[in-house]
């Protein structure tokens, strides 16, 4: 039979480890570039962005379109990374607390 209060001392433990992995997702650091290096854009867990560098030599008026579109293209694939690194993070936290059932996605718990 199923001890109901260890049991529900693990989800309390599931809990706490959830809520520290979410805490820590400011702590990632996710990196992308677009246009060789040239624009780098840096994000953390949570998809913010935190960091662009821009190379001057793509500051020009008659550049704007393509700087923009450079930028889009970093932050998202530095958004992308971010998005592994935290899945992965979360992972790590949960370990041996939540089964690994197959088709089970923990995503939406890092309020994605």
């Amino acid at each position: 039979m199923i001890d109901m209060m260890k049991m529900m001392g693990k989800m309390k433990e599931v809990q706490t480890r959830l809520k520290e992995a979410q805490d820590n997702l400011v702590t990632i650091k996710a990196s992308g570039e677009s246009g060789g290096g040239m624009v780098k854009a840096i994000v953390n867990g949570k998809r913010q962005l935190i960091k662009l560098e821009i190379d001057p030599a793509l500051i020009k008026p008659e550049d704007q379109q393509i700087l923009q579109d450079l930028v889009v293209a970093a932050v998202n694939k530095a958004s992308e990374e971010a998005e592994i690194l935290a899945k992965e993070s979360l992972r790590k936290s949960t370990e041996g607390l939540i089964p690994n059932i197959p088709g089970m996605d923990l995503g939406g718990l890092m309020g994605s």
